[in-house]
């Protein structure tokens, strides 16, 4: 099967503007393609994860990734899925989240010459002269129909400042500079990105009279994993100091069950063969799908040998055997609300009180209601479905 027909079967391409085109430069390995990351943080998370899988999807089929850092339209913020001002960014902050970034990515994707690029739009972005970009760019965007983008809709009634007005005119200029500079022929974007990412291709067509191309992937979880991303408490992140493997997996071992298979189309590498026999597995065999994509993923992010531990990990924590993580602590009080705090599974007893109220600890096979349950050594405490520890007493 042709990469084109396989990105479709697999669920990935939402829209294109000139599909047999497409079709035929991808299938043939022609594609040098971009997609942008803006640096909003200091490490990836799980909305840039199909990007990425993506990318390296089509790097695979002999196309060409051209990875773009927002070291410069960081500075504006996208307003795409926004319903207020990003916070402004310090430049130092964008160019080390720009560096963490980049050490991800090389996990993915293979750089090098004749290999993938990776190119940082504050090179040529944070030089341009304003008056020039407004006479040459500026003059090919009509305000009615940058008005008309869902994107800027969306934040009319709450107000949309000049900062955030003049991000399309930046990702299109992009676009035009990567296809001047780097041949760069077609550019993807998540589903949020369609209007921004046209701008870019009609301006290389009214600048230039050249062909661009532009698709828009369709993301699962992505409203989701953004939410995830600006928020500490709870993300899910590609970075283990910050989401550990186990988590990472849990993450994924918990999705829905309706979206088990939609993701294993998704993001993960199992020939699509092989997919079609697993989509008609029994329903009783959910649990043994999520395994697999909680596996299969963790192992791409965090190598096989994390992807094993994690799966190690679980299954101890639902009575499958393995090894859980262990947590030593010291407390006057062996009782649940203590050990809680002293685990770091609650910053307070307050916080750790509420959770018990609301059923979201358990110990070892029993939902914990008595706040001062007593909590024994080599007892495990669950808090929902994603912390499990050992608690093992300081002696």
């Amino acid at each position: 099967m042709e990469i084109f027909e396989e990105l479709k079967e697999r669920g990935l391409i939402a829209q294109v503007t000139d599909e047999e085109d497409i079709r035929r430069l991808i299938n043939a390995g022609g594609a040098k393609f971009y997609i942008g990351f803006d640096p909003t943080a200091d490490s990836l998370h799980v909305g840039h994860f199909m990007a990425l899988c993506l990318m390296k999807r089509l790097q695979m089929a002999g196309n060409t990734p051209v990875v773009l850092l927002g070291g410069g339209t960081g500075y504006i913020g996208d307003p795409s899925g926004r319903t207020d001002l990003r916070s402004m960014l310090t430049p130092e902050t964008i160019r080390h989240n720009c560096d963490c970034f980049k050490s991800q990515m090389e996990r993915f994707i293979e750089f090098g010459e004749g290999k993938a690029l990776i190119v940082n739009n504050a090179d040529w972005l944070l030089d341009l002269n304003y008056v020039r970009l407004l006479r040459e760019v500026g003059a090919c965007f009509s305000v009615n129909n940058m008005l008309r983008a869902e994107c800027y809709k969306q934040r009319m009634e709450k107000g949309l400042s000049f900062l955030e007005f003049n991000y399309m005119i930046m990702q299109a200029y992009d676009f035009w500079h990567l296809h001047d500079k780097y041949g760069c022929n077609m550019q993807f974007g998540g589903d949020d990105q369609w209007s921004n990412m046209l701008a870019g291709t009609e301006l290389i067509r009214k600048k230039s009279g050249k062909d661009a191309f532009a698709m828009t992937i369709t993301l699962l979880l992505n409203s989701e994993g953004k939410k995830m991303g600006k928020t500490a408490k709870g993300a899910v992140w590609l970075d283990e100091n910050k989401t550990s493997p186990y988590e990472f997996y849990q993450y994924w071992r918990n999705v829905d069950d309706n979206d088990v298979m939609k993701c294993i189309k998704m993001l993960t590498f199992i020939p699509l063969e092989t997919i079609r026999e697993m989509d008609g597995w029994e329903a009783e065999r959910i649990n043994e799908k999520k395994e697999i994509l909680a596996f299969e993923l963790t192992k791409l992010v965090h190598g096989e040998q994390k992807a094993k531990s994690a799966q190690d990990m679980a299954r101890a924590a639902f009575g499958g055997g393995g090894n859980l993580p262990e947590k030593t602590v010291k407390v006057d009080v062996a009782t649940i609300i203590p050990v809680l705090v002293a685990a770091g599974i609650c910053a307070s007893n307050g916080e750790a009180r509420r959770l018990i109220q609301q059923g979201g600890v358990s110990l070892n096979d029993d939902k914990v209601t008595d706040i001062n349950a007593p909590v024994k050594d080599g007892d495990v405490i669950h808090k929902g479905k994603k912390v499990h520890l050992k608690i093992k007493f300081d002696a």
